[in-house]
Order: structure tokens, then C-alpha cells, then sequence
């Protein structure tokens, strides 16, 4: 969390490893789309993806990037941290995205577990902060 706004830091760790050409191919095609959890962030501190891109690369702490959108772009109140982080992190659970959450589960060979309803339970999942217990594929 950064400024108290969930997933900004993940976003600047994407353009950071892409950068330096470790960021997973999974990831890819997702960096900055506009339907994708990048695009969203961003036009939700109302900064193009692009620009937010190249001032990461200018190097700088999560924090003074923050600060740059506020000032490039809006300010979040305490209200609007509200509505982000309650957005952000049940995405993927019962709206617009379940679909595609639903195949990423198939992908990794988890459809039954019922424990992963949100695209951050996945990605908890993924990268080894949801347990693998009770996950009968793979025991």
C-alpha cells in the first residue's frame, strides 16, 4: 500500500521489471490497458499509463510517484482511497472480470478452489501467499 491506495505499488513494480526485462510474459499484455487494473488506476488518478510510465523510470520512491499523479492528476481524498481499495480488491468477484479470473483459475489448475474469488486472491495465489494446503493437483 502506498498513500493508502492498494495496488499503485504493484503497478510500479510492473513497469520497473518490465524495464529491466523480468517481468513474466503473462503480464504483458495487460501493462496500461485501459480495461486492465493498470488503466483503471490510472484513469482513476486521472494520469495516462504512458506518462506515469516514464516518470517511474525517472526513478523516485512509491510515495513521490504518488505525489506526482496528485499533482498531474487528482488528489484522492480519504472517500476515494475508500472507493479504490473496495474496488481493487474485489475485483474479479461477481462483476466483469470473473470471467477472465475464472480462466486464469482453469490455467493453474485451481477451478475448485473456492477460497480464490478476486484477482488479488489469484495473484496471492501465484505468488505464494495463498496456501497450496488442501490443493489435491498438486499434493
Amino acid at each position: 500500500m502506498t498513500g493508502g491506495m492498494i495496488y499503485f505499488p504493484r503497478m510500479l513494480d510492473k513497469i520497473r521489471l518490465h524495464a529491466r526485462g523480468e517481468l513474466h510474459e503473462d503480464y504483458h499484455k495487460n501493462l496500461g490497458g485501459v480495461r486492465a487494473a493498470d488503466g483503471v488506476c490510472c484513469n482513476f488518478l486521472r494520469v495516462h499509463y504512458r506518462d506515469l510510465r516514464d516518470r517511474v523510470l525517472q526513478g523516485g520512491t512509491d510515495d513521490e510517484i504518488l505525489e506526482w499523479c496528485f499533482e498531474n492528476g487528482r488528489r484522492l481524498n480519504d472517500g476515494d482511497l475508500f472507493v479504490w481499495n473496495g474496488f481493487a480488491s474485489k475485483l474479479g468477484w461477481r462483476d466483469s472480470v470473473t470471467p477472465t479470473l475464472e480462466e486464469a483459475k482453469k490455467k493453474h489448475g485451481i477451478s475448485d478452489r473456492a477460497d480464490i474469488v478476486t484477482i488479488p486472491d489469484l495473484i496471492d495465489f501465484d505468488e505464494g501467499r495463498k496456501s497450496w494446503n488442501n490443493l489435491e493437483s498438486f499434493s
